[in-house]
């Protein structure tokens, strides 16, 4: 098994997984969105709220603002000495107090961890008018993206097949395969269509070509096929910016090991007992 970086930084990164199967592909897929912990808002106490949204709705738009994680810092309640009542290994604790008129930003959070704070400053929460206050203390923890999507470290990731385009000597260079692709993957060269250099994997599989070359009334086969490898993937994986992609491409992987490792050792206890 293989990855080949095309791209990479603590924002975004696209890559090709070689040598893997699809459901370790859809594996990864799952652990990076599910797997990887962040912080997230998730009790509130309000002491005044006379703004247009109801409660739960201020609360729940709160839960889905990114927060600045260190994982080296952190663990979930569960797993922590407090038992979860919460102390600063597993919890920050936020305070927020506007008065109107004016508009509530993530940035009015004020934090006791300075190094851990909203991702953004300027994410919009609720318009006040004159006379309308906001004043709560939120306290936000470590989980997962199964348990709620606030907790999700992606807001994109996703992968396809990598693309296989073969041309046959059929192809007699009408160019209307090259006329019907989305993403301009194909040129004529000499008496033949080809694939633009370095363009293979921007391949939709659409396969819109096909069905044009089709038309041309060549024959019951296309010139040009479209297939995929399914031993190599390309992904793209998105962060929200509360984890770098690299620590969410690290994290989702050790998950996928220590889930195997655990699989492997209660296989081996079965085994051992028959």
């Amino acid at each position: 098994m293989q990855i080949e970086f095309a791209r990479i930084d603590s924002d975004s990164a696209r890559f090709v997984l070689s040598g893997a199967t699809p459901a370790f592909a859809n594996t990864l897929r799952r652990a990076m969105i599910g797997e990887v912990p962040t912080l997230a808002i998730e009790d509130l106490r309000i002491y005044d709220n006379s703004s247009v949204l109801f409660d739960e709705i201020l609360a729940h738009r709160l839960g889905l603002i990114p927060i600045k994680t260190d994982l080296t810092r952190f663990v979930k309640q569960d797993r922590c000495s407090c038992e979860g009542a919460g102390c600063p290994l597993c919890s920050v604790t936020f305070t927020m107090s506007v008065e109107g008129p004016g508009i509530v930003y993530s940035g009015d959070l004020i934090s006791d961890d300075p190094e851990t704070r909203p991702v953004h400053d300027d994410i919009p929460i609720v318009k006040l008018f004159e006379g309308q206050k906001v004043v709560l203390e939120a306290r936000a923890v470590l989980n997962t993206g199964t348990e709620h999507a606030k907790w999700q470290a992606v807001t994109a990731c996703g992968y396809k097949t990598y693309p296989v385009i073969t041309i046959t000597e059929n192809c007699d260079a009408c160019g209307m395969c090259i006329d019907e692709c989305p993403r301009g993957v194909l040129e004529l060269k000499g008496r033949k269509a080809r694939v633009v250099d370095g363009k293979l994997e921007e391949c939709s599989l659409c396969k819109l070509c096909e069905k044009a070359c089709l038309t041309t009334g060549i024959g019951l086969e296309p010139a040009i096929s479209i297939g995929s490898d399914t031993s190599r993937f390309i992904f793209v994986v998105e962060s929200d910016g509360s984890l770098p992609v690299p620590t969410i491409i690290e994290k989702g992987l050790e998950y996928i090991r220590n889930q195997s490792t655990d699989l492997a050792d209660t296989l081996s206890e079965i085994a051992g007992v028959n």
